[in-house]
Protein backbone atom coordinates (compact mmCIF):
# COMPACT_ATOMS: atom_id res chain seq x y z
CA UNK A 1 0.00 0.00 0.00
CA UNK A 2 2.80 2.50 0.82
CA UNK A 3 4.42 1.74 -2.31
CA UNK A 4 1.22 2.57 -4.45
CA UNK A 5 0.93 5.37 -2.21
CA UNK A 6 4.48 6.71 -3.38
CA UNK A 7 3.74 6.31 -6.63
CA UNK A 8 0.47 7.75 -6.82
CA UNK A 9 2.59 10.89 -5.55
CA UNK A 10 4.92 10.47 -8.10
CA UNK A 11 2.51 10.27 -11.11
CA UNK A 12 0.28 13.49 -9.52
CA UNK A 13 3.88 15.44 -9.23
CA UNK A 14 4.83 14.43 -13.13
CA UNK A 15 1.29 15.34 -13.83
CA UNK A 16 1.40 18.89 -11.98
CA UNK A 17 5.18 19.36 -13.54
CA UNK A 18 4.15 18.45 -17.29
CA UNK A 19 1.13 20.76 -17.47
CA UNK A 20 3.07 23.51 -15.63
CA UNK A 21 5.62 22.98 -18.75
CA UNK A 22 2.78 22.94 -21.07
CA UNK A 23 0.97 26.17 -19.48
CA UNK A 24 5.11 27.87 -19.39
CA UNK A 25 5.32 27.32 -22.99
CA UNK A 26 2.10 28.33 -24.19
CA UNK A 27 3.05 31.48 -22.24
CA UNK A 28 6.15 31.57 -23.82
CA UNK A 29 4.84 31.41 -26.91
CA UNK A 30 2.52 33.90 -26.65
CA UNK A 31 4.76 36.48 -25.13
CA UNK A 32 6.83 35.65 -28.63
CA UNK A 33 4.01 36.36 -30.78
CA UNK A 34 3.02 39.72 -28.81
CA UNK A 35 7.13 41.28 -28.77
CA UNK A 36 7.43 40.30 -32.92
CA UNK A 37 8.50 43.72 -34.05
CA UNK A 38 5.87 44.89 -37.03
CA UNK A 39 6.99 46.16 -40.36
CA UNK A 40 5.43 46.66 -43.43
CA UNK A 41 7.29 46.59 -47.24
CA UNK A 42 5.90 48.26 -49.98
CA UNK A 43 6.24 46.90 -53.21
CA UNK A 44 6.45 48.11 -56.56
CA UNK A 45 3.80 45.71 -57.70
CA UNK A 46 1.31 43.21 -56.61
CA UNK A 47 2.76 40.13 -55.08
CA UNK A 48 4.92 38.46 -58.25
CA UNK A 49 7.21 35.36 -58.73
CA UNK A 50 10.14 37.08 -58.75
CA UNK A 51 9.74 38.51 -55.09
CA UNK A 52 8.83 35.10 -54.26
CA UNK A 53 11.26 34.79 -50.89
CA UNK A 54 9.75 38.07 -49.79
CA UNK A 55 6.06 36.10 -49.85
CA UNK A 56 6.80 33.03 -48.38
CA UNK A 57 7.27 33.76 -43.96
CA UNK A 58 4.28 31.73 -43.57
CA UNK A 59 5.91 28.78 -44.68
CA UNK A 60 10.02 29.57 -44.27
CA UNK A 61 9.71 32.01 -41.46
CA UNK A 62 13.00 33.51 -42.23
CA UNK A 63 11.68 37.17 -40.43
CA UNK A 64 9.14 35.44 -38.27
CA UNK A 65 12.09 33.40 -36.59
CA UNK A 66 14.16 36.56 -36.17
CA UNK A 67 10.95 38.43 -33.66
CA UNK A 68 9.58 40.28 -37.25
CA UNK A 69 6.28 40.04 -38.56
CA UNK A 70 6.47 41.58 -41.90
CA UNK A 71 3.41 42.72 -44.12
CA UNK A 72 3.93 43.47 -47.89
CA UNK A 73 2.17 46.26 -49.31
CA UNK A 74 1.52 46.18 -52.84
CA UNK A 75 1.78 49.01 -55.32
CA UNK A 76 2.19 50.32 -59.11
CA UNK A 77 5.76 50.82 -59.52
CA UNK A 78 8.74 52.46 -57.45
CA UNK A 79 6.85 55.76 -57.15
CA UNK A 80 4.03 54.35 -55.61
CA UNK A 81 6.64 52.54 -53.19
CA UNK A 82 7.98 55.51 -51.88
CA UNK A 83 5.08 57.50 -51.69
CA UNK A 84 3.79 54.79 -49.45
CA UNK A 85 7.07 55.63 -46.88
CA UNK A 86 6.73 58.72 -47.28
CA UNK A 87 2.90 58.43 -45.82
CA UNK A 88 3.54 56.31 -43.34
CA UNK A 89 1.85 54.07 -45.36
CA UNK A 90 5.07 51.68 -45.14
CA UNK A 91 8.25 51.40 -43.68
CA UNK A 92 10.84 50.18 -46.46
CA UNK A 93 10.24 50.78 -50.18
CA UNK A 94 11.15 48.27 -52.84
CA UNK A 95 11.95 50.38 -55.41
CA UNK A 96 13.61 51.38 -58.42
CA UNK A 97 16.77 53.75 -58.71
CA UNK A 98 14.80 56.07 -61.09
CA UNK A 99 12.19 56.61 -58.75
CA UNK A 100 14.52 56.92 -55.88
CA UNK A 101 16.16 60.08 -57.97
CA UNK A 102 12.85 61.82 -58.65
CA UNK A 103 12.06 61.55 -55.34
CA UNK A 104 15.49 62.73 -53.98
CA UNK A 105 15.23 65.60 -56.55
CA UNK A 106 12.12 66.87 -54.91
CA UNK A 107 13.58 67.14 -51.58
CA UNK A 108 12.51 63.88 -50.14
CA UNK A 109 15.22 62.89 -47.37
CA UNK A 110 15.92 59.33 -47.99
CA UNK A 111 18.63 56.46 -47.52
CA UNK A 112 19.39 53.60 -49.44
CA UNK A 113 19.94 50.65 -47.04
CA UNK A 114 20.74 47.48 -49.32
CA UNK A 115 21.05 46.98 -53.24
CA UNK A 116 18.27 44.17 -54.01
CA UNK A 117 19.26 43.33 -57.56
CA UNK A 118 22.82 44.71 -58.04
CA UNK A 119 22.61 43.96 -61.73
CA UNK A 120 20.68 46.29 -64.49
CA UNK A 121 17.65 44.14 -65.82
CA UNK A 122 16.85 46.29 -68.77
CA UNK A 123 17.34 45.82 -72.41
CA UNK A 124 16.29 46.31 -75.83
CA UNK A 125 15.32 43.54 -78.14
CA UNK A 126 14.86 43.30 -81.74
CA UNK A 127 14.04 40.89 -84.55
CA UNK A 128 17.00 39.48 -85.71
CA UNK A 129 16.45 40.36 -89.47
CA UNK A 130 16.70 44.37 -88.06
CA UNK A 131 20.08 44.09 -87.84
CA UNK A 132 20.19 46.43 -84.34
CA UNK A 133 23.21 45.23 -82.43
CA UNK A 134 24.69 47.96 -80.88
CA UNK A 135 23.50 50.99 -79.41
CA UNK A 136 24.51 52.90 -82.29
CA UNK A 137 22.26 50.91 -84.25
CA UNK A 138 19.32 52.34 -82.92
CA UNK A 139 19.37 56.06 -84.32
CA UNK A 140 16.46 56.86 -86.43
CA UNK A 141 14.57 53.77 -85.40
CA UNK A 142 11.56 53.37 -83.96
CA UNK A 143 11.11 52.08 -80.27
CA UNK A 144 8.73 50.53 -78.06
CA UNK A 145 8.27 51.60 -74.25
CA UNK A 146 5.75 50.47 -71.66
CA UNK A 147 4.78 54.15 -71.35
CA UNK A 148 6.62 57.50 -70.88
CA UNK A 149 7.21 57.29 -67.47
CA UNK A 150 8.02 54.01 -66.87
CA UNK A 151 11.41 52.58 -66.43
CA UNK A 152 12.09 50.87 -69.90
CA UNK A 153 11.99 54.93 -71.13
CA UNK A 154 14.55 55.57 -68.62
CA UNK A 155 16.72 52.95 -69.48
CA UNK A 156 16.23 53.44 -73.07
CA UNK A 157 17.52 57.16 -72.57
CA UNK A 158 20.41 55.58 -70.54
CA UNK A 159 21.54 53.27 -73.27
CA UNK A 160 20.94 56.19 -75.77
CA UNK A 161 23.09 58.60 -74.00
CA UNK A 162 26.60 55.85 -73.24
CA UNK A 163 26.62 55.71 -77.17
CA UNK A 164 26.29 59.35 -77.62
CA UNK A 165 22.71 59.78 -79.21
CA UNK A 166 19.40 61.02 -77.25
CA UNK A 167 15.71 61.31 -77.77
CA UNK A 168 16.14 63.12 -80.89
CA UNK A 169 17.84 60.29 -82.38
CA UNK A 170 15.03 57.92 -82.49
CA UNK A 171 11.34 57.75 -82.03
CA UNK A 172 9.67 56.38 -79.03
CA UNK A 173 6.07 55.19 -78.50
CA UNK A 174 4.11 53.71 -76.35
CA UNK A 175 3.24 49.81 -76.29
CA UNK A 176 1.82 48.84 -72.87
CA UNK A 177 2.58 45.86 -71.39
CA UNK A 178 1.93 43.69 -74.13
CA UNK A 179 5.03 45.70 -76.18
CA UNK A 180 6.56 42.46 -78.34
CA UNK A 181 3.14 41.65 -80.11
CA UNK A 182 4.21 45.60 -82.15
CA UNK A 183 7.76 44.16 -82.69
CA UNK A 184 6.47 41.10 -83.89
CA UNK A 185 4.09 43.24 -86.10
CA UNK A 186 6.71 44.74 -87.50
CA UNK A 187 5.03 48.23 -85.89
CA UNK A 188 8.62 49.20 -84.25
CA UNK A 189 12.21 48.27 -85.04
CA UNK A 190 13.05 47.51 -81.48
CA UNK A 191 11.46 47.38 -77.99
CA UNK A 192 12.74 48.41 -74.63
CA UNK A 193 11.62 45.60 -72.06
CA UNK A 194 13.34 43.31 -69.13
CA UNK A 195 14.78 40.09 -68.98
CA UNK A 196 11.70 38.54 -67.49
CA UNK A 197 9.39 40.18 -70.05
CA UNK A 198 11.30 38.84 -72.71
CA UNK A 199 11.47 35.39 -70.90
CA UNK A 200 7.71 35.02 -71.20
CA UNK A 201 7.78 36.58 -74.70
CA UNK A 202 9.87 33.56 -75.53
CA UNK A 203 7.91 31.13 -74.32
CA UNK A 204 4.91 32.98 -76.23
CA UNK A 205 7.03 32.37 -79.39
CA UNK A 206 9.12 35.53 -79.76
CA UNK A 207 11.37 33.75 -82.20
CA UNK A 208 14.64 34.95 -82.83
CA UNK A 209 15.94 38.33 -81.60
CA UNK A 210 19.11 40.27 -80.63
CA UNK A 211 19.27 41.78 -77.32
CA UNK A 212 21.09 45.07 -75.78
CA UNK A 213 21.36 44.56 -72.58
CA UNK A 214 21.45 48.24 -70.26
CA UNK A 215 23.69 46.68 -67.51
CA UNK A 216 26.84 46.11 -70.57
CA UNK A 217 26.79 50.69 -71.03
CA UNK A 218 25.15 51.09 -67.32
CA UNK A 219 24.78 48.69 -64.76
CA UNK A 220 22.88 50.83 -62.30
CA UNK A 221 20.46 48.87 -59.97
CA UNK A 222 17.22 47.66 -60.91
CA UNK A 223 16.09 47.53 -57.58
CA UNK A 224 17.25 49.53 -53.79
CA UNK A 225 15.14 49.39 -49.88
CA UNK A 226 14.75 52.90 -49.25
CA UNK A 227 13.46 54.03 -45.88
CA UNK A 228 12.65 57.99 -44.73
CA UNK A 229 15.60 59.18 -42.62
CA UNK A 230 12.88 59.73 -39.31
CA UNK A 231 12.54 55.90 -40.43
CA UNK A 232 16.34 55.42 -40.45
CA UNK A 233 17.24 56.95 -37.11
CA UNK A 234 14.34 55.89 -34.85
CA UNK A 235 14.56 52.04 -36.33
CA UNK A 236 17.81 51.08 -36.39
CA UNK A 237 17.76 48.18 -34.78
CA UNK A 238 14.59 46.52 -36.27
CA UNK A 239 15.80 47.89 -39.76
CA UNK A 240 18.97 45.70 -39.15
CA UNK A 241 17.11 42.79 -38.21
CA UNK A 242 15.29 42.99 -41.39
CA UNK A 243 17.97 43.08 -43.73
CA UNK A 244 19.26 40.23 -42.17
CA UNK A 245 16.08 38.26 -42.43
CA UNK A 246 16.05 39.42 -46.43
CA UNK A 247 19.35 38.26 -47.34
CA UNK A 248 18.48 35.15 -45.39
CA UNK A 249 15.46 34.62 -47.71
CA UNK A 250 17.32 35.67 -50.95
CA UNK A 251 19.87 33.16 -50.10
CA UNK A 252 17.19 30.56 -49.99
CA UNK A 253 15.79 31.21 -53.47
CA UNK A 254 19.27 31.40 -54.73
CA UNK A 255 20.10 27.90 -53.54
CA UNK A 256 16.39 26.61 -54.06
CA UNK A 257 14.69 28.01 -56.98
CA UNK A 258 12.75 24.94 -57.83
CA UNK A 259 10.88 24.95 -53.81
CA UNK A 260 10.48 28.80 -54.48
CA UNK A 261 8.62 28.02 -57.53
CA UNK A 262 6.39 25.54 -56.44
CA UNK A 263 5.60 27.68 -53.33
CA UNK A 264 5.26 30.97 -55.93
CA UNK A 265 1.77 28.67 -57.12
CA UNK A 266 0.49 29.61 -54.14
CA UNK A 267 1.93 32.87 -53.12
CA UNK A 268 2.53 34.79 -56.25
CA UNK A 269 -0.42 36.62 -58.56
CA UNK A 270 1.25 35.34 -61.44
CA UNK A 271 2.48 32.13 -59.97
CA UNK A 272 0.18 29.47 -61.68
CA UNK A 273 2.74 28.07 -64.68
CA UNK A 274 5.68 26.39 -62.48
CA UNK A 275 7.89 26.00 -65.21
CA UNK A 276 7.78 30.08 -66.12
CA UNK A 277 8.19 30.65 -62.37
CA UNK A 278 11.08 28.44 -62.26
CA UNK A 279 12.78 30.34 -65.30
CA UNK A 280 11.59 34.17 -63.58
CA UNK A 281 13.28 33.09 -60.22
CA UNK A 282 16.79 31.82 -62.04
CA UNK A 283 16.81 35.38 -63.83
CA UNK A 284 16.30 37.17 -60.42
CA UNK A 285 18.68 35.02 -58.96
CA UNK A 286 20.98 36.13 -61.13
CA UNK A 287 20.41 39.45 -60.97
CA UNK A 288 20.71 39.56 -57.15
CA UNK A 289 24.21 38.56 -57.36
CA UNK A 290 27.71 40.70 -58.89
CA UNK A 291 31.03 40.70 -58.47
CA UNK A 292 30.43 43.06 -55.62
CA UNK A 293 28.21 40.64 -53.54
CA UNK A 294 30.55 37.80 -54.25
CA UNK A 295 33.37 39.74 -52.30
CA UNK A 296 30.90 41.63 -49.52
CA UNK A 297 27.59 39.59 -49.45
CA UNK A 298 24.01 39.60 -50.62
CA UNK A 299 23.32 43.36 -50.64
CA UNK A 300 26.54 45.36 -50.89
CA UNK A 301 25.91 48.79 -51.93
CA UNK A 302 27.97 50.72 -54.82
CA UNK A 303 27.74 54.37 -54.33
CA UNK A 304 29.58 55.09 -57.18
CA UNK A 305 27.15 53.43 -59.78
CA UNK A 306 24.17 54.75 -57.76
CA UNK A 307 25.96 58.36 -58.25
CA UNK A 308 26.82 57.54 -61.78
CA UNK A 309 23.67 56.65 -62.30
CA UNK A 310 22.00 60.19 -61.06
CA UNK A 311 24.16 62.38 -62.72
CA UNK A 312 22.99 60.71 -65.91
CA UNK A 313 19.44 60.95 -65.09
CA UNK A 314 20.39 64.92 -64.75
CA UNK A 315 22.15 64.97 -67.83
CA UNK A 316 19.23 63.50 -69.80
CA UNK A 317 16.86 65.77 -67.68
CA UNK A 318 15.25 63.62 -66.18
CA UNK A 319 16.14 65.10 -62.63
CA UNK A 320 16.99 68.70 -62.09
CA UNK A 321 18.80 68.57 -59.06
CA UNK A 322 22.66 67.29 -58.56
CA UNK A 323 22.43 64.99 -55.97
CA UNK A 324 24.76 63.63 -53.89
CA UNK A 325 24.50 59.82 -53.25
CA UNK A 326 26.72 59.93 -50.27
CA UNK A 327 24.58 61.36 -48.22
CA UNK A 328 22.14 59.17 -49.30
CA UNK A 329 23.59 55.93 -49.38
CA UNK A 330 24.03 53.96 -46.04
CA UNK A 331 26.23 50.89 -45.59
CA UNK A 332 25.80 50.64 -41.91
CA UNK A 333 22.89 48.27 -41.27
CA UNK A 334 23.85 45.48 -44.44
CA UNK A 335 24.25 42.31 -42.66
CA UNK A 336 27.91 40.46 -42.69
CA UNK A 337 28.82 38.33 -45.44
Amino acid sequence: MKMKHVLAVVLLFVTVLISACSTEEKKDAAKQAVEKESLKVAIWSKPITEQTNLLVDKEKGFFADNGLDVTVIPGAGGGDAIKNILSGQADIAFTDPGSLYSSLDKGEKLKVIYNIYPQNVFNIVSLKTSNITKPEDLKGKTIGVYSLSSGTRQNLLVLLNQAGLSEKDVKIVETGIANFAPLMQGQVDATAATDTGLAVAKQKGLGEVNVIDVKDHLNVPSDVFVVTEKTYEEKKAVLKKFLESYKNSAEWMIKNPEEAASLAKTYAIDGKDEKQNLEMIKLRNASSVSDLTEKNGLGALDTTILQQGADTYQTLGLITQKLNMEEVVTKELLPKK
